[in-house]
């Protein structure tokens, strides 16, 4: 009776995860922050501001709109503010989706690119060109009468999804290969981010510098930790504050230029190497409509309503997938023995690392599921009943169809039912080769962990809970 108590508490832990994961993206719908956040005043002489972040735009004297939409969130974003753009009849609106999957319907005077992910394609290339080409044909001369206004909507993934060299002759193969090793150098986003906008022609600024002159606007949904604005999509509608000598030193630290195609290392050894637009250079705008920080307060709102303790740790951000789990565990046993319901919520990314690249590029998983597998390994008896979530607030882990995966304490220790099963020593057997390989999904889906959701629309890094009770 007593097993069957545990059992049935444990899978409504796992239930309760879930719900708590879904509810939390739900709350931090784009749609529902431009509500919050988009300001359209109608004053009493007739004329319509627009308010975005510290900037305000009277939108009668605007002639010419350029929107640039790029990243995992671009179609939702680019949905979400049209309906909400009171331009006067005569504006001229054109701008570039680079998304996924294109929308439904493409607006009018858009050009659509699918850009790749999580590494560039031929779309990446073409996009970035046409966006280039559009701004450098804006006005870039104020008057009286009309203006030029750039708004940027930026979000996670447009590192990839929006590229081009600056030095022309690197081929995409080239590039390819370079963004592969950065993503699996075990560096942290900001500093592959810091690499990327010194080899970009598009990014650390360089995009707001191409439409300076035009008033720009960027509403940005976050997907790296607080306080890095110039980080995310690798920045480029803001000023860049990193530096080439941090670019240089991040690529001796991982042993970065031995790995990449000889043109990308010839580029990076240049003597004459450009420094991205810093601070002084450039004028721009920018709104946070939504970054990691709502996703944990929405996790936290909706867990404390069903009764638990919550407590909201970050610590581990872009530490090591191990380190990581093996501190929120720790963290996660002090607080039951203080709290009989306990909700532990971390946002931000894991680190995970190969001595042998080709190993996760041939596996199949993500960090988000290589993290959870890797934590069912340290389940200790006492930690029953406990569910942990480990999952992407963009619907997508690393190569796989999954967003992430919830796994207990039942994960490694319950045996498969039937003559054919495994044993509990065949399972942490095969956990262990699937951790190796950098293959957790297809292990973690025979078990009934895969959280699945598709592509959501968002982009806020990845969310994990830790429930207990």
């Amino acid at each position: 009776m007593a097993k069957d108590r545990i059992l049935a508490c444990q899978h409504s832990l796992d239930v309760l995860a879930r719900a708590i994961f879904t509810q939390a993206l739900a709350e931090c719908s784009i749609e529902r922050a431009f509500g919050q956040k988009i300001r359209i005043t109608n004053a009493a002489d007739g004329t319509v501001r627009l308010g975005l972040g510290d900037g305000v735009v009277d939108l009668a004297r605007v002639a010419q709109v350029r929107i640039i939409a790029i990243g995992k969130a671009a179609g939702t974003l680019l949905a979400a503010l049209l309906p909400r753009l009171p331009l006067p009849a005569p504006c001229d609106v054109q701008g570039v989706l680079i998304a996924p999957k294109s929308p439904p319907q493409l607006p009018m005077g858009f050009q659509f690119f699918a850009g790749g992910h999580p590494l560039p394609n031929e779309a990446s290339f073409d996009g970035a060109r046409a966006i280039l080409s559009m701004l450098n044909e804006v006005p870039k001369v104020k008057s009286s009468v009309a203006e030029s206004l750039c708004l940027f909507l930026v979000s996670g993934g447009a590192s990839a999804m929006m590229e081009l060299p600056l030095d022309p002759t690197i081929t995409l193969e080239d590039t390819i290969a370079f963004h592969r090793m950065l993503v699996h150098s075990g560096a942290s986003i900001a500093e592959m981010n810091c690499v990327r906008k010194h080899f970009s022609a598009v990014k650390g600024g360089r995009l707001a510098a191409a439409a300076q002159g035009a008033e720009c606007f960027s509403i940005v949904v976050s997907d790296v930790p607080a306080g890095h604005l110039d980080s995310i999509a690798s920045g480029p509608t803001v000023p860049d504050t990193s530096t080439l000598a941090e670019c240089r030193e991040i690529l001796q630290r991982y042993k970065l230029l031995e790995r990449f195609p000889a043109s990308v290392r010839q580029f990076f050894t240049s003597a004459d190497l450009p420094e991205t637009p810093k601070p002084q250079d450039l004028v721009t705008h920018s709104l946070m409509l939504l970054d990691a920080g709502d996703l944990a307060d929405a996790a936290r709102k909706h867990a404390e309503q069903l009764g638990f303790h919550v407590v909201i740790d970050n610590t581990c951000d872009d530490w090591d997938y191990r380190a990581a789990s093996e501190y929120l565990l720790t963290r996660l046993r002090a607080l039951r023995r203080e709290q009989a319901r306990v909700c532990l919520v971390s946002v931000g990314e894991v680190a995970v690392s190969a001595a042998n690249d080709s190993l996760i590029v041939s596996g199949n998983g993500g960090r988000n599921q290589h993290f959870a597998l890797y934590t069912a390994t340290q389940l200790e008896p006492s930690d029953a009943p406990i569910a942990v979530l480990s999952a992407g607030s963009d619907g997508i882990d690393g190569n796989s169809t999954a967003a992430g995966a919830v796994i207990d304490e039942h994960t490694l220790s319950s045996p498969d039912i039937g003559a054919e099963g495994r044993s509990v020593e065949q399972l942490r057997t095969e956990a262990d080769a699937a951790l190796q390989q950098f293959c957790s999904f297809p292990f973690l889906q025979s078990r009934g962990a895969i959280l699945t959701t598709g592509p959501t629309g968002n982009n806020l890094r990845d969310l994990r809970l830790l429930l207990a009770e």
